[in-house]
């Protein structure tokens, strides 16, 4: 069983056993929303690669969902950018080229700028300790070069971030901005020295946030995310099916 699999759990009835269309607990919406989430995750931790074909009724086995269901949660994936239906096809994972990463990164570095300036007029001595607790791992996980975890990291990082701003949209809009490149970062976070480079960056972001000068935390993550641009420009475009 995938982790995608284990983070939705299977749709059953009262009865313990997947219902006839998959919608009998909970609701059909809360179905799709769990089935969506669920391929979600598999794209993003890179079981379903781009370009691979998703294939209904493997996903009906796989979610224990039924064929509306899992229709339902693949246009919801259309809709983030992160699925394509393709006539005659059917569905595959979305491929973003190179290019199109570049411009996902130019307008990620504005508007998680405008986060971290409001993180920085708003955080806690609770945030700023959330924050330096995942800087601790992040410092843990370069020394022992543990890609999987800096990841992880990384991406509650900048979602403890915009939580922190209190910018609805403007988290909405990222996570979804977000889900369209990690791909493209993570070839990133393999380039020599990158994660060293990078820690330094995120510990410049959460310096400006602890000292409360919004100026200095917007800048900090212009610079970052300028940097992780510049990175990705140097990439080797990679084909897909």
């Amino acid at each position: 069983m995938s982790e995608a699999t284990e983070a939705v759990g299977l749709v059953e009835g009262a009865s313990g056993q997947p219902t006839a269309n998959g919608t009998a607990a909970g609701g059909g919406e809360d179905i799709e929303a769990r089935v969506s989430a669920g391929i979600r995750q598999a794209i993003l931790a890179g079981e379903y690669a781009p370009g691979q074909r998703l294939i209904e009724a493997e996903l009906c086995a796989e979610f224990g969902a039924s064929r509306s269901i899992v229709r339902v949660a693949l246009q919801v994936l259309v809709s983030e950018g992160l699925v394509e239906i393709q006539r005659h096809k059917g569905a595959r994972v979305r491929v973003i080229s190179l290019p199109e990463a570049l411009e996902i990164v130019e307008v990620r570095m504005m508007l998680e700028a405008l986060a971290a300036a409001r993180a920085a007029q708003l955080a806690t001595p609770e945030d700023d300790a959330e924050l330096r607790d995942m800087l601790a791992g992040m410092r843990k996980a370069v020394e022992t070069t543990d890609l999987l975890v800096w990841r992880d990291l990384n991406e509650r990082f900048h979602a403890s971030i915009q939580r922190i701003s209190g910018n609805g949209t403007c988290t909405r809009m990222l996570e979804r901005l977000r889900g369209q490149v990690v791909r493209h970062q993570f070839q990133v976070s393999l380039q020599p020295g990158r994660l060293v480079v990078s820690l330094d960056e995120h510990e410049k972001i959460a310096n400006a946030i602890y000292a409360r000068d919004p100026e200095a935390a917007e800048t900090a993550m212009r610079e970052h995310l300028s940097t992780v641009g510049e990175k990705l420009a140097a990439l080797r475009p990679t084909r897909y099916p």
